[in-house]
């Protein structure tokens, strides 16, 4: 797909100002991210801002996160190529077209229909042939397809799931943000055998995970207020 040179442009300068800038340092992860037209992810009266060091909406209620998250989580997966991925949270595809360059299996579940259309064909627009979107409770993992090699979550939880941690690989990296909508912090997770170890990386401020292992939007709404 040919896109304006005013894309690349400032894709290059996302990279080199948001990203290296910030101390993103995976080749793989910054050449990904060179990769992927991110304006054709977001809504059509947005894609001037696609570039932009912001969080974006897109359909359904849901956001797109600021580059530099996105690529903050992607290299806490640290992915060599040939990994087994899980993706909590489909929204729009964008991560899910990162991930697509840097492993060798993408599986991503999306609550919402209209997402789960949308990022179907703009994955499909790009020829990424190593992707399935699904539509569900993204809370469950994907217990059909586990175990996975590293599952990145995309909406806060107000606890890890534990589904998610069965589904990983011994070795198996889970990143995803933990809180309510006052506070939340993104975790990484990593199984060894029957046990977890995790870390704490940074204060973030993302969508809450809706499903059994989520937020219902009551819970939500009242952790507004404490």
């Amino acid at each position: 797909m040919k896109e304006a040179p005013k894309y690349l442009k400032r894709r290059k300068r996302m990279v080199a100002e948001q990203l290296e800038g910030r101390r993103i340092v995976n080749q793989r992860v910054l050449d990904a991210f060179l990769a992927v037209p991110r304006q054709l992810f977001v809504n059509s009266e947005d894609q001037s801002k696609a570039y932009h060091d912001q969080p974006l909406r897109i359909a359904a209620g849901q956001t797109i996160s600021q580059p530099y998250i996105v690529a903050l989580m992607t290299q806490l997966l640290n992915l060599q190529g040939e990994e087994k991925v899980l993706e909590v949270g489909t929204g729009s595809g964008y991560q899910t077209a990162l991930l697509a360059h840097l492993a060798g299996e993408v599986h991503s579940i999306e609550l919402h229909l209209e997402l789960v259309k949308q990022a179907k064909a703009t994955l499909s627009s790009l020829g990424l042939e190593n992707v399935r979107v699904y539509e569900g409770d993204g809370s469950h993992g994907l217990p059909d397809e586990a175990p996975f090699d590293a599952i990145l979550a995309a909406a806060a939880a107000p606890r890890v799931p534990q589904p998610l941690l069965d589904q990983l690989t011994n070795g198996g990296r889970l990143i995803l943000p933990v809180g309510d909508a006052q506070q939340q912090v993104l975790q990484r997770w990593v199984r060894y055998g029957d046990k977890f170890n995790f870390e704490d990386v940074v204060p973030v401020a993302f969508v809450p995970l809706r499903g059994e292992q989520g937020w219902s939007k009551e819970g939500w709404e009242d952790s507004r207020d404490t």
